[in-house]
C-alpha cells in the first residue's frame, strides 16, 4: 500500500528514511530548513551501519567512496601504545574493515538515489495536527501540508520530537570538540585514538592522502580561541607523538569545525498514531562510539523494513520503535560514560581511567565492539 509520506529534516538519517521509503513505493517529501545541507569533515560508518546500507541498496557506492580502516589502536600522548589489536582479529569480529567518509560524499550518494524533487528547502515543520486521514503539517511558510505519515527526523531540536514529548531539553557535556580533515597519508596501523589527560585526539584514514580527525576537551560553555581553532590545536597537542602535530600541520584551517557537546533530555516517547522520530530526532549521542550517524541508518533500513510489511503506518510504527529503542538507549548511555571517563575532573582521575582500561583483556573488548559495531549486530526484526 502507497503512502504519503513527509519526512521533516534532510540530514543523514532524513536522506536514508527516504530512501528506503521510496525503494518500498511510497509517496515521499523532504522537508528541510537549511538552504544548504552540506556538510564538512568525515564520518566512520561501522560494518553495522554498511550492512543497513546494504538494505538499502547504497552499501557498495559507500564503501567504494572512503577509507577502509582496520586498526583500532590507543596511545598515550608520548606515544606508548595502551591498545594495539590485530587488525585480522578486529576485522574478523567486525565482519569488515569500517569506512570512513567525507559528509559531504555520503549525503550525495543519499540524496542521489532519491527521485528527483525529493527535497523541499528552505522550509521547516512549524506545528503538526493529527487529523482523521493522517497528519496535517504546517510549515514555516504558513503553508500546510497533509500526509498519510510524518517521519521526525530533524536533529536535537526536532520540531516533531517536541510534539510527542513536549519540551526537551538541552544541557552543555562540558566539553568541546573540534573536527578536521588533513592532507596527511596516516600510517594504517596508527588508526585509531591518541590519549591524554582530560582529552582525547582521534586519527583514521580517509583515503590513501588524507585523514580525518577530532579532538574533544572540557572548557566552558561557548568558548572560543582567539587565536583560531587550529593554531590552538596545534600549540596544546604540537608536544605529542606523531601522527597527532603532522595531522594537525596538514590541515587547512578552513576545514577545522568546533562544536560543543550537549546532552539532551530523552525522547520517551518515540511514536504515537501515524507519526515517528528517527535519528537524533529519538535518540541524540555523544560521538564516543561513532554510532550517532549509523544509527540513523539503522532507524532507516528498519523503518522502511517495518512499513514494507504492515499497512498501517501507525502499526508500523510501534513496531519500529519496539524494535529500536532497547538498542540505541544502551549505545547512547555507553557514549555518554565514555566522553564523562575521558573528561572527568581532576584529568589525573580520567588518566588513570584511561590507563586502567588497557588491561581488559583484548578479547573481552573486541567481542564488546562486535556487539555494538559489527555487521552482524544489525538485524532487521520480523515483522509479520
Amino acid at each position: 500500500m502507497t503512502h504519503r509520506i513527509v519526512v521533516v529534516g534532510a540530514g543523514i538519517a532524513g536522506l536514508a528514511t527516504a530512501v528506503g521509503l521510496q525503494r518500498s513505493g511510497h509517496d515521499v517529501t523532504i522537508v528541510e530548513e537549511r538552504t544548504d545541507t552540506s556538510s564538512g569533515a568525515g564520518i566512520s560508518i561501522w560494518p553495522n551501519a554498511l550492512a543497513a546500507l546494504d538494505a538499502l541498496g547504497l552499501g557498495d557506492a559507500v564503501r567504494a567512496s572512503g577509507g577502509r580502516v582496520t586498526a583500532g589502536a590507543m596511545r598515550w600522548q608520548d606515544g606508548a601504545w595502551l591498545r594495539r589489536p590485530a587488525p585480522e582479529r578486529i576485522v574478523t569480529a567486525l565482519g569488515e574493515p569500517l569506512v570512513v567518509v567525507r559528509r559531504a560524499t555520503l549525503m550525495g550518494i543519499l540524496a542521489d538515489a532519491l527521485q528527483p524533487g525529493t527535497v523541499e528547502s528552505g522550509l521547516a515543520a512549524s506545528d503538526l495536527a493529527v487529523t482523521g486521514t493522517g497528519v496535517r503539517i504546517t510549515l514555516t511558510d504558513g503553508s500546510t501540508r497533509d500526509a498519510d505519515a510524518v517521519v521526525g527526523a530533524d536533529g536535537v531540536g526536532s520540531v516533531v520530537a517536541r510534539h510527542l514529548n513536549g519540551p526537551l531539553r538541552r544541557h552543555y557535556a562540558g566539553y568541546t570538540a573540534w573536527r578536521g580533515v588533513a592532507a596527511h597519508a596516516l600510517d594504517p596501523d596508527l588508526s585509531g585514538e591518541t590519549m591524554g589527560s582530560g582529552t582525547e585526539f582521534g586519527h583514521v584514514r580517509l583515503g590513501p592522502d588524507h585523514t580525518y580527525w577530532f579532538a574533544t576537551e572540557r572548557g566552558p560553555e561557548g568558548r572560543t580561541s582567539p587565536e583560531g581553532e587550529l593554531a590552538y590545536l596545534r600549540s596544546k597537542y604540537g608536544g605529542w607523538a606523531d601522527p597527532v602535530p603532522a595531522v594537525l600541520a596538514s590541515t587547512d584551517p578552513a576545514d577545522v569545525l568546533r562544536n560543543d557537546l550537549y546532552d539532551r533530555d530523552e525522547a520517551r516517547v518515540w511514536s504515537r498514531g501515524p507519526v515517528v522520530l528517527t535519528g537524533d530526532a529519538a535518540h541524540p549521542m555523544r560521538p564516543h562510539l561513532g554510532q550517532g550517524g549509523c544509527q540513523g541508518i539503522e532507524d532507516a533500513a528498519t523503518l522502511a523494513h517495518c512499513l514494507d510489511r504492515i499497512a498501517d503506518p501507525a502499526t508500523a510504527f510501534a513496531r519500529f520503535v519496539a524494535a529500536r529503542k532497547p538498542r540505541t538507549r544502551a549505545l547512547a548511555r555507553e557514549s555518554k560514560l565514555i566522553g564523562q571517563l575521558v573528561n572527568v575532573r581532576p584529568a589525573v582521575l580520567g588518566a588513570l581511567a584511561i590507563r586502567a582500561s588497557s588491561l581488559v583483556p583484548e578479547a573481552v573488548l573486541v567481542r564488546h565492539l562486535a556487539s555494538v559495531a559489527a555487521a552482524s549486530a544489525f538485524v532487521l526484526p520480523d515483522v509479520t
